[in-house]
């Protein structure tokens, strides 16, 4: 059986979504995590070639460390065979004791905000639900995705990125405390994927930098009640509840406009590194909007027409950005 899951890019919203606020995100199909899991006489994690703890050269190992981080993906498929073993528990369902192989493979960059790791826990869910025969509601599969992470492996973040990943193509996104604290999940609306504008996507990987460096800050300021934050968190959601009916409205300017606040809201919270302005600045240079697809190293935005994404691949490229148009359908 065979597990895939995407990178996603935030398009309104983020980081809201940790804190009882609305986002709007899209599937970005052009990276992938996939897991494949296979009869077996135990249970195998079978590491990936950037797991492989050799390196030819100190210089190597550097940049192995960079694009990949000190952990690798092996301890996210444990987290994950554990949290799926604790779902079949809680709801009374006795697995077979049958052994398995799990392998895994990853395209997506890593640490810049494109949601790599939640992708590998997404993928190893649907791989291992394959195995067993047992389905997860899709409205449901996202708690158990986050809680692989935040309560496993420590590492916090939002809801968003498991949504996205587990309903797939463009989600509107509503976490409203009393819909989580009521059913345990909010309210999550599927929006066609073709109401969107053209949208390109820039990363550099050397901008990366893990989720938890970014939330631990905003976490610890939003539970002491700073009102700066709070205020924020309240705006972020309204611009992903305008920019839902931006979309429904076709107001392409709107949407567009609406993702340059979101980051200009953003960088008022958190000091941001010279280089990340620049790659936003750069882009709106040329006449498109830019904000962050996640933590950080990739940034997202509207372009008009060819003649600006070629505008945009130029200028980006020149700081050793790549850009991509996503394909979410």
């Amino acid at each position: 059986m065979e597990g895939i899951a995407y990178a996603r890019a935030g398009l309104l919203g983020n980081p809201s979504d940790g804190y009882f606020g609305k986002t709007l995100s899209m599937i970005v199909k052009n990276f992938r995590a996939r897991v494949t899991c296979e009869p077996s006489d135990e249970i195998v994690i079978v590491p990936a070639p950037e797991d492989e703890p050799r390196y030819p050269s100190l210089a190597a190992m550097r940049e192995k460390f960079q694009l990949h981080g000190y952990y690798g993906g092996v301890r996210v498929l444990k987290a994950s065979i554990k949290r799926f073993s604790d779902y079949c528990i809680e709801q009374g369902i006795t697995l077979p004791e049958k052994g398995f192989r799990l392998t895994y493979e990853s395209n997506i960059p890593r640490l810049v905000g494109m949601s790599g790791s939640s992708a590998i826990v997404t993928a190893t869910f649907r791989a291992l639900m394959g195995f067993f025969n047992i389905q997860i509601p899709k409205q449901i599969l996202p708690n158990w995705t986050i809680t692989t992470e935040t309560q496993e492996l420590k590492i916090p973040g939002g809801l968003q990125d498991r949504v996205v990943q587990s309903y797939e193509g463009v989600v509107y996104m509503d976490f409203s405390k009393a819909l989580i604290q009521s059913r345990g999940y909010g309210e999550y609306e599927p929006i066609d994927p073709k109401l969107l504008p053209p949208i390109y996507l820039a990363y550099m990987t050397e901008l990366g930098e893990g989720s938890e460096v970014f939330h631990s800050n905003l976490r610890e300021r939003f539970d002491r009640g700073d009102e700066a934050v709070v205020s924020a968190m309240q705006k972020f959601a309204g611009f992903a509840e305008q920019g839902r009916k931006a979309l429904l409205d076709g107001d392409h300017s709107r949407f567009s406009k609406l993702m340059n606040d979101n980051f200009d809201l953003r960088a008022s919270l958190y000091t941001l590194g010279k280089m990340h302005h620049e790659m936003i600045g750069r882009a709106r240079a040329v006449g498109a909007s830019a904000k962050f697809a996640g933590s950080g190293g990739a940034t997202v935005g509207v372009y008009e027409d060819e003649k600006m994404l070629c505008a945009l691949e130029k200028t980006l490229g020149e700081m050793g950005a790549k850009v991509i148009v996503p394909q979410v359908l």
